[in-house]
């Protein structure tokens, strides 16, 4: 490392300030517009600037000591988030499980923050007593030790990292938009038929083409499962899919160096729906034919831990990387249209995940301590069948959407693992910023 690097510690960076809780007690403390940061917040963006809870000017200023401005690093030194980092995207406050460095100008609040986001293990384990509930206090948390190198050395580093953060940020929100856009064109279509009610309304539909709009009747017609489109048919789920329980496997077969089959799981779908790729597992144990599915299948959780139907009954669509094979566990049902049914992956996703229809099917279920999705949830419902050009139409718009989602979701871990490659050689000044810039993509 070159002789020009400082060691310091972090209360030598700045202002060190410990958070506070206003009074819950207090009436008008919450509700208003300053960002209040809990650990809960730190769910992995870099800069935090909106929050679940928010302060009021009166709440802030009953714990005016604990205000942090723009471009602090905040980091958890309490409990099970502990070594959490990110930077205040906003002035804000915090709770008294964080710490933040309010960083002097002379030092770079990115570096600052790149530095303590590989640190958790450490800081963990700096954590004062050993009770189930470790705390590194204020004190002991301005006593730790980090190296920085020249303010224009720190500032060229952080620019390098943060241009890979930049653009796994701007994925995200893209993604966000798509999968909103596709919800949000199920929801019009073929839950509230808006079309059918302009039409009814002497108005031309929003948005559509002739061809597509002509496709929408212009009135509605009585069905067993209330008013809907003339012309469409209500039927049974069963008549247009076919549903299967997963593998009962065997802790044995499990592989954690990534070999066997990819087994999608219960893991591998987020609350509301989508595919969480971050719970998959790998398994070498024995299976059926039956077991197997393929990228482009859809599979719906069938069990949760507790009665809220955050996880159970939503769905999600196997991504083309996990080809050409993979299992599933018995924790999700493989679901599958019927060659006789205008319906895709892409369009029954969409209805899984849709709110009217989750609350519907998610009212099947049943248990004691686990509550559990049976296989009539997925055959004896009735939904209403839009014609098959119809849903041609949207299973392509929402097919590209889906598609999209997951190339931008590949290159984000792509460019995730470049990142966290980078990150130890230029903390460490093994590697400069100047030749790190080489290594990354434009």
């Amino acid at each position: 490392m070159t002789g020009e690097w400082e060691d310091l510690t972090l209360g030598d960076l700045g202002r060190i300030v410990t958070g506070k809780t206003p009074l819950t007690a207090v009436e008008g403390n919450f509700g208003g517009q300053i960002p209040f940061v809990t650990p809960s917040d730190m769910d992995g963006r870099r800069t935090i600037s909106t929050t679940a809870r928010n302060l009021t000017e009166v709440g802030a200023a009953s714990v005016k000591g604990s205000k942090i401005p723009t471009g602090s690093v905040m980091v958890s030194c309490i409990g099970s988030d502990m070594g959490k980092a990110v930077i205040a995207g906003r002035d804000c406050v915090t709770n008294q499980q964080i710490n933040s460095i309010v960083v002097d100008d002379r030092f770079s609040s990115d570096f600052v923050y790149y530095n303590l986001s590989t640190r958790k293990d450490e800081i963990r384990h700096q954590a004062a007593g050993g009770s189930a509930q470790p705390i590194l206090n204020k004190g002991d948390f301005s006593r730790l030790e980090i190296t920085l190198p020249p303010l224009a050395e720190q500032k060229a580093i952080a620019a390098v990292l943060g241009a890979l953060d930049d653009k796994i940020e701007l994925n995200r929100r893209m993604n966000a938009t798509l999968e909103a856009m596709a919800r949000a064109l199920f929801q019009s279509w073929f839950v509230d038929f808006d079309p059918v009610r302009a039409k009814l309304d002497a108005r031309p539909p929003a948005g559509l083409a002739p061809a597509t709009a002509a496709l929408f009747p212009a009135n509605f017609q009585d069905s067993p499962i209330g008013p809907v489109p003339k012309g469409w048919k209500v039927e049974r789920f069963d008549a247009h899919i076919t549903a299967d329980r997963g593998l009962s496997y065997k802790g044995e077969g499990l592989r954690e160096d990534g070999t066997g089959l990819p087994m999608h799981n219960l893991n591998s779908v987020y609350e509301g729906g989508g595919y969480k790729h971050e719970g998959l597992k790998h398994y070498a144990g024995e299976y059926r034919e039956k077991h197997l599915l393929e990228p482009g299948d859809m599979i719906v959780t069938n069990t949760e831990q507790g009665f809220d139907h955050l996880l159970i009954g939503h769905a999600a669509i196997v991504p083309r990387c996990y080809g050409p094979n993979g299992i599933y566990s018995h924790h999700i049902y493989r679901v599958r249209h019927k060659p006789s049914s205008p319906f895709s992956p892409h369009y029954l996703v969409e209805l899984f995940n849709n709110r009217r229809w989750h609350y519907w099917i998610s009212g099947f279920s049943n248990g004691t301590t686990i509550n559990m999705l049976p296989m009539d949830a997925l055959e004896m419902p009735m939904l209403v069948v839009p014609p098959g050009e119809l849903v041609k139409k949207f299973s392509a718009i929402a097919e590209a959407a889906h598609l999209q989602v997951e190339d931008n979701k590949q290159q984000s871990r792509t460019l995730a693992t470049l990142r966290d490659t980078l990150l130890p050689k230029l903390l460490s000044g093994e590697l400069s910023a100047a030749k790190a810039e080489k290594e990354v993509p434009a």
